[in-house]
């Protein structure tokens, strides 16, 4: 089940959806407040209330699927504006360097060992502040940065929560997974000597445009994903060439620390990304930038001013 957040075309008020064949979606939020979806059970009226309702809520969505009457809240996809899938309570925790050539190239244009790597996940985090939506603008924030490049990653929702999970236990705790570009300034990266302010311009966190329920994946760990700018592909691999699993990402970040329903977690990038290219090739205004993730779906945005 893939799952959106979403405003009707001149709307202001986000709704809960999930998406249907034939470019459409049902509105679940419309449904719920709806005398329609009161005989059908405790409907949920957005993502964290879906998120935070676990199971009960699901079900409650499946069943509303398959009611006649829901067949009058659904909408064309062109009939709405995309909404961040989920808005982040706290900042998205990212990990660094998890994909072998991605490190390798990014030795090489830092002047690194080339067979310098990670021996435990290397965590950062971007702020709710930077989190935009399928199809909303990216800054190109030219005052700031001479330098700013991209990276396809597959983001992980928490949806249960939990301190010390095992990496046997680690995909219970989680909800679903969607598409992140981290978005990086890779001067500003360099220049403050860490990676947050590099990392957490706003706009720098595009997401979406859904959530896939974890029951749609089977294995998170080998999935194919990539990146194009313009049209032309700069990012290909799969998830099975990270170095640290989405189960081992989860034990490590919860050791000692609690992960929260709705939490976020970007995954690592892998090898293609622009300040790593000879010459480098980061991005302009007007760039359109679309990364997916296989079973997720494509996030495309575009570099404005």
């Amino acid at each position: 089940m893939k799952l959106v957040s979403f405003k009707r075309l001149h709307g202001s008020m986000v709704h809960l959806g999930v998406i249907l064949d034939n470019d459409q979606l049902l509105d679940v939020t419309a449904l719920a407040q709806s005398p329609d979806g009161k005989e059908i059970g405790t409907l949920p009226q957005s993502m964290e209330a879906l998120i935070h309702g676990g199971a009960t809520s699901m079900a409650a969505i499946s069943s509303a699927l398959k009611t006649p009457e829901s067949a009058r809240y659904r909408l064309l996809l062109n009939e709405i504006t995309y909404e961040p899938p989920l808005k982040p309570q706290k900042n998205v925790f990212c990990i660094g360097r998890n994909y072998r050539e991605h490190i390798i190239e990014g030795n090489i244009a830092n002047g690194r060992p080339i067979d310098s790597f990670p021996e435990a996940i290397e965590v950062f985090t971007k702020p709710p502040t930077s989190v935009v939506a399928h199809g909303s603008n990216v800054m190109r924030h030219g005052s700031l940065t001479m330098s700013l490049d991209y990276e396809v990653e597959l983001g992980v929702v928490i949806g249960k929560a939990g301190r010390g999970i095992s990496e046997k236990d680690a995909l219970d705790h989680v909800f679903g997974y969607t598409v992140i570009n981290d978005i990086t300034a890779r001067d500003l990266q360099k220049r403050h000597g860490q990676w947050f302010k590099g990392k957490s311009l706003d706009t720098s966190c595009p997401m979406g445009p859904v959530i896939t329920h974890k029951d749609a994946i089977e294995n998170p760990n080998a999935l194919k994903l990539g990146l194009s700018v313009n049209g032309e592909e700069r990012q290909a691999a799969s998830t099975e060439e990270m170095i640290f699993t989405v189960q081992s990402i989860i034990a490590q970040l919860s050791a000692g620390m609690t992960l929260e329903p709705g939490d976020i977690i970007a995954t690592g990038t892998p090898k293609g990304v622009g300040f790593a290219s000879k010459p480098p090739r980061c991005l302009n205004v007007g760039d359109v930038v679309t990364a997916y993730v296989e079973g997720v779906g494509e996030l495309r945005n575009i570099v404005v001013e």
